[in-house]
């Protein structure tokens, strides 16, 4: 097999994702990763810093809220900007890689080392979307608060289509967890 095949990134994580849910992520090594995808290790190592980043690298969602962020209207609320990324994402990115998606999100709940870089990855995100709403002149505050509330819609939304085994689309996830955190959030304060 040619070494710069190009599906030679997408080898390697299906076939790192394949023997962490064989053997788990701990007892998988790059070496089991490699021969697996029949690629050698300096391959895996241009694709991916390490077996972890398997999962995290290439994650291009926070530079696609930026762009989209700052390609918005200017009078468009930022609650809104972030709610239509988020079901663009859920149809056109999320959808189509199901299968591989919700194998990783429930290795992720697994492993301890997983579960740390995927907040760090949220805490990117948040910090990306607070950043693209200062630009645009929102409150810091408001900002930060907007920021947090998707990420969380998102992860929260993630977590429920992970573990729904019924094939329910993420869309349909994300507008029970929106619809949930509006009862939530309506706790008689000022508005």
């Amino acid at each position: 097999m040619a070494r710069w095949a190009p599906d030679t990134r997408e080898r390697l994580r299906a076939a790192a994702v394949e023997l962490f849910v064989e053997r788990g992520f701990e007892a998988t090594t790059v070496s089991d990763i490699v021969e697996r995808a029949g690629v050698t290790r300096r391959t895996f190592f241009r694709h991916f810093a390490d077996k972890r980043e398997v999962f995290f690298s290439g994650d291009e969602i926070p530079r696609l809220a930026a762009a989209m962020i700052a390609a918005a209207p200017a009078d468009s609320p930022p609650f809104d900007l972030a709610w239509t990324g988020l079901r663009t994402l859920a149809a056109g990115r999320f959808e189509p890689r199901r299968p591989e998606i919700v194998a990783a999100r429930r290795l992720i709940e697994l492993e301890p080392a997983l579960r740390e870089r995927d907040l760090q990855k949220q805490a990117d995100l948040r910090e990306v979307l607070t950043d693209g709403y200062r630009e645009r002149g929102i409150d810091a505050l408001r900002a930060r608060i907007v920021a947090g509330v998707v990420v969380e819609l998102l992860q929260a939304a993630l977590e429920q289509w992970a573990a729904d085994d019924t094939g329910t689309p993420l869309i349909d996830h994300l507008e029970r967890v929106r619809a949930e955190m509006a009862l939530v959030l309506d706790v008689g304060g000022p508005r």
